[in-house]
């Protein structure tokens, strides 16, 4: 506050000897009583009320310290930048006044001064300048987001020195400047934060980013380890096969072919001729096929359950069945034969431990598909099921009857076919041929009636022809590893259901697997075996489970599910040895393409050329391509446009579209 300078004492001396006093500024003549004026409050005289002028230059610069004090309230303390003089009262009292002439005194003091003199006395107490003021704090909880909380100590967390906090001498602590927090959480012992009052200010971050209005519970997640040795793993005793169980070996039967070689009807027929389809039933299949004109499609309908499949005439999914033979339990896998629909094709063919080749042998149709015109189906699938494992193959020429069972048109097909299936790495050994007519049930379960067929072949039939296929391998001593089919719910499995084939080790109810490549822990509730509850599955069954404790997204298609101790590798690159198939453009650097194994669908593209193995010694070639041409083996180089996504087995076959 400013006063304004008494510029005259002789007036003032002469106006008291009067018996009165005029104002400075009002010139307002006033009793000699009254130390301030009536009108305007200035007072009379300020050195007649100053007691100790050390002790306001003091308190100044103690104000003057203290870092909190906010901007407003240490413009009015600093001091002044204009030179300032030295003023020696009437009674002695030394203040401060500076050029303009006006007297800085403390707003305490001229209030005690002013309302002492009026005879009124109302207590305040002088605002505290070693305290954070309001607009401090809002200052100093702008400046806190962007700096980091290093002078605030949690109690509760992090045990606090009391030499942490520095005092400066001659400066008071007011128990205001320590702020305590009451007790966080349920149970939890009181917290408070310590702030240093000589280098830092009051942080105020609440990390406004991380605060919730409820708990997130933790995720069930496992700890992923590192993919252990399967030397190290020892199977349980419940895992092995007793020899006092009866129960029979499986055998996943595939069976693919060109469009229209009579695949489906094949499976009905011999589905219709074991009794797996009733005749009630078979009737009704017959009725429905003749009365929207496609009578002969009454066995494939067996098979092609869904309308579009009926509609069109053609296989467009995987159709499954069972049958029981003398040595094992076949799992049909009806495989759509149309080029729209080979991944499709290529999900039944990874499952598959054997495979049927129906051939057409109608005038024409046998040409087609070989690709006389083009890429045929036949040696299209005829290498898919070879890159995927499948080393026994059955030659079913079908439709035998249209060309009256003739011996040399099927030693014709028998020659060329041979041939290009020699090509793709099947033995001779491991190829059976036989002849037959679906429609007319020929050398299907029995030896042909027909004496034109009978009078030339005296093989097996088809029926003893799988029965006499060699089992297939089925290890149970390695870690489970099963890849998933399918994904669905079910009334009887769950929300969360799974299926597929079990490629490695053995499952049971009850117990804890691991789903890849999300790295979830779920519970294995109900296994199912073809259609019906079992305890416990082995290495080459084909179930469905039922899973606990999992959420549906975290289980997808073309994932795996896997011991917990024995996780499969998850890959984002991967460098592959490939065969190039019957391709009319080159392959480049850049490709983009879909990359298949086993169940998983990936986009994926090609990086770089590796090296070209030459196809005799298989050794690498010193000059590497710019580009791939058909019928080429060479190392490629990988990416996955999604990382992390691709599952590996112990032993992978990959396939690009």
């Amino acid at each position: 506050m400013f006063v304004p300078k008494l510029d005259n004492r002789s007036d003032l001396e002469s106006s008291r000897n009067s018996g009165l006093w005029q104002c400075s500024i009002c010139a307002h003549g006033n009793d000699e009583r009254h130390i301030s004026c009536e009108l305007c409050g200035v007072l009379r005289d300020l050195s007649l009320y100053f007691n100790n002028a050390l002790e306001v230059e003091d308190r100044a610069k103690r104000r003057n310290k203290h870092y909190s004090v906010s901007v407003l309230a240490r413009s009015l303390f600093s001091p002044s930048s204009t030179m300032s003089k030295d003023v020696i009262f009437s009674d002695g009292f030394k203040a401060s006044r500076n050029a303009t002439g006006n007297t800085h005194a403390t707003l305490d003091v001229l209030h005690k001064t002013y309302m002492a003199c009026k005879g009124r006395r109302i207590n305040i107490v002088p605002f505290k300048f070693d305290t954070p003021s309001p607009d401090d704090m809002v200052t100093t909880g702008l400046k806190s987001s962007r700096n980091f909380r290093n002078d605030v100590c949690i109690a509760g967390k992090k045990a606090v020195d009391s030499d942490n906090c520095v005092i400066e001498k001659g400066t008071t602590t007011d128990p205001s400047s320590l702020v305590k927090l009451d007790e966080i959480g349920e149970g939890s012992s009181s917290s408070s934060f310590v702030v240093d009052c000589h280098n830092e200010t009051l942080v105020l971050d609440h990390e406004l980013q991380h605060l919730s209005l409820e708990r997130k519970p933790k995720k069930s997640k496992a700890k992923i380890q590192k993919p252990v040795s399967f030397s190290l793993y020892k199977p349980e005793s419940w895992m092995l096969q007793h020899e006092d169980e009866d129960t029979p070996r499986q055998l996943n039967l595939a069976i693919v072919g060109h469009v229209d070689s009579g695949k489906s009807t094949l499976c009905g027929r011999l589905l219709h001729a074991l009794g797996r389809i009733s005749k009630k039933q078979m009737h009704k299949y017959d009725k429905e096929a003749k009365e929207k004109g496609k009578g002969s499609f009454a066995y494939a309908w067996a098979m092609d359950e869904s309308a579009d499949e009926r509609e069109r005439g053609i296989t467009m999914t995987v159709g499954v069945a069972y049958f029981n033979t003398k040595n094992y339990h076949v799992v049909l896998l009806d495989s759509p034969g149309h080029k729209d629909f080979v991944p499709n094709m290529i999900s039944g063919t990874t499952q598959s431990d054997a495979a049927v080749l129906v051939i057409d042998a109608s005038i024409g149709s046998f040409e087609a598909g070989m690709g006389v015109n083009g890429i045929g189906q036949t040696k299209e699938h005829s290498q898919l099921i070879r890159s995927f494992g499948v080393d026994n193959l059955i030659v079913a020429v079908n439709k035998m009857d249209l060309v009256e069972y003739s011996k040399e048109r099927f030693n014709f097909i028998k020659s060329q076919l041979g041939i290009f299936l020699r090509s793709c790495g099947y033995k001779e050994s491991a190829i059976t041929w036989v002849p037959l007519s679906a429609m007319a049930n020929e050398n299907l379960m029995t030896a042909a009636s027909d004496t034109r067929l009978s009078s030339w072949y005296d093989g097996n039939c088809l029926l003893k022809a799988i029965d006499t296929l060699p089992p297939p391998h089925c290890d149970v001593l390695k870690p489970l590893r099963l890849p998933i089919c399918d994904v669905f719910s079910s009334q009887m499995l769950g929300q969360v259901a799974i299926c597929g084939k079990v490629e490695t080790g053995a499952i049971r109810s009850g117990s804890k697997v691991l789903i890849m490549p999300s790295g979830e822990l779920a519970t294995v509730k109900i296994i199912e075996r073809d259609s019906s509850r079992c305890k416990l599955a082995r290495a080459g069954d084909n179930i469905a489970i039922g899973l606990q404790g999992i959420d549906p997204s975290h289980v997808m298609s073309g994932g795996v599910v896997c011991h917990p101790d024995y996780p499969v590798p998850v890959a984002s690159s991967l460098e592959l040895k490939i065969l190039v198939l019957d391709i009319t453009v080159p392959i480049l650097v850049g490709l983009q393409f879909e990359l298949h194994i086993h169940h998983a669908k990936v986009s994926a593209s090609m990086v770089k050329i590796l090296s070209l193995l030459e196809h005799k010694s298989g050794k690498a070639s010193k000059k590497i391509p710019r580009f791939l041409t058909a019928r080429q083996t060479a190392v490629i180089e990988v990416s996955l446009k999604q990382k992390n996504q691709i599952v590996l087995l112990p032993i992978t076959r990959l396939l690009f579209l």
